[in-house]
């Protein structure tokens, strides 16, 4: 930032009336060598080291309208800077402050939420509430322009959505990986920001290996499931907590044909047992809808979708949940498909309910296989192992109790001091000449 210092050092010389002038003759000579946002983002940054505001910060999330694991990522990291930043949300669609809290508990009244709208997307034949920003390629314009221009009203922009089509403007800007989806197309634009953060080493990998660029930061995410007391009913439950994604990655349905199976091949040991299936939905989901006619199937009560819940609706399924699916990744071979981290297998193991997960993605970085959670490879091996859980109450009691201790490793606390330190920094140089 020499431009920078030097318009300093004018503003602070001996000669005030005679700064003024070289001032803006400077800003100009600025302005048309490097354009007009090179100059706003020099007197963005004189606002904040002069004390005159706190420095203004943009999250960016196409979905935040949806509740989701990488949404209260973004959050969390808004609720770590709302004391010491201006902070605004930006969405695509219509969200409010109160809905955030009682998806994620948090208080973000501090921020505020701006909606851009797309019109790409919303010209469309069929709009919808979803975006995918890959059909974005076959035409002639990047059309999230509109996101980067608001991007240059921020002194630091933070794109919590993994779309590389944004170009950064702001003085300092984040890149969140959740993990990199898309390979380099003609509108990547990750490599123009200053920082990239992932939430895992297995995304951290990959983003090494897809656009050959190096992460600067891992931050695991926030996970605060942990139960308010120790009375808890455990019941002979399996549980799923996943979005009812439309590609059906997170493979609902396969879990109701897994369980089904299972049913029939155990039916002394499944004897009491349920399946239950958790999950945000967007409204029309055809998924869902076929998850849905396929646990008709199964006798009364032994499985039961549940849809939108509330914070305290899944808090209390993993209180009395005994056993935890998740299939992500499961004969699968894009790397894209498996579980990036695994924040419902954190949830799952803060609540001792014990993790039966795909062994892929970064699921192996959170659990020990045999001692806070199993993997399984296929889905006889699925059946096998849930069938020896379901067997074992001993084994289950032990895994439950390995598996909430380690989970106290991802607590929302770890998460916010990360962030904090991190920012922090940004922060201090940023006020700094």
């Amino acid at each position: 930032m020499n431009d920078f210092k030097n318009i300093w050092n004018l503003i602070n010389s001996d000669h005030p009336e005679q700064s003024l002038n070289q001032i803006s003759s400077h800003l100009e000579k600025i302005t048309k060598n490097k354009g007009v946002q090179h100059s706003y983002n020099i007197l963005l940054k004189l606002e904040v080291v002069l004390g005159l505001r706190k420095p203004r910060v943009a999250l960016y999330d196409n979905a935040l309208h949806f509740i989701g694991g990488a949404q209260k990522y973004g959050c969390t990291i808004a609720n770590a800077l709302k004391d010491v930043c201006d902070v605004t949300l930006i969405s695509h669609r219509k969200i409010s402050l109160e809905q955030l809290k009682d998806w994620y508990g948090m208080d973000l009244s501090p921020c505020q939420i701006k909606v851009i709208e797309i019109p790409f997307f919303e010209e469309r034949t069929e709009r919808t509430d979803t975006f995918d920003a890959g059909e974005a390629d076959l035409k002639g314009e990047n059309p999230f322009h509109a996101v980067s221009k608001e991007s240059g009203e921020h002194d630091i922009f933070i794109n919590n959505c993994m779309l590389e089509m944004v170009y950064p403007l702001s003085n300092v800007s984040e890149f969140v990986c959740h993990f990199p989806e898309r390979e380099r197309s003609r509108f990547f634009h990750v490599d123009q920001y200053t920082h990239i953060i992932c939430n895992s080493q297995y995304t951290g990998e990959w983003i090494k290996r897809k656009w050959d660029l190096e992460p600067d930061e891992v931050f695991y995410p926030p996970v605060e499931m942990m139960p308010s007391t120790d009375e808890v009913n455990k019941e002979k439950m399996v549980l799923s907590v996943s979005r009812f994604e439309l590609s059906g990655k997170k493979q609902q349905l396969e879990m109701v044909r897994i369980f089904e199976k299972m049913l029939k091949k155990y039916p002394q040991q499944t004897k009491g047992w349920h399946l239950v299936i958790a999950g945000g939905s967007v409204d029309d989901n055809p998924y869902l809808e076929r998850v849905r006619m396929a646990s008709k199937a199964l006798p009364a009560k032994k499985i039961e979708l549940k849809v939108n819940l509330s914070l305290e609706e899944i808090k209390e399924l993993y209180q009395r949940a005994r056993i935890f699916w998740h299939l992500a990744g499961l004969e699968q071979i894009d790397p894209e498909r498996a579980e990036h981290f695994g924040m419902t297998t954190v949830e799952a193991m803060q609540n001792k309910c014990v993790p039966v997960v795909y062994r892929g993605g970064g699921q192996k970085e959170i659990i020990k296989d045999q001692k806070s959670g199993l993997f399984f490879d296929t889905k006889e091996e699925l059946m096998d192992r849930t069938h020896e859980l379901m067997g074992s109450p001993s084994r289950l009691e032990t895994l439950a109790q390995t598996a909430f201790e380690e989970s106290k490793s991802y607590t929302k606390q770890h998460f916010q001091h990360k962030v904090t330190t991190h920012f922090d920094q940004i922060l201090k140089e940023y006020g700094s000449v």
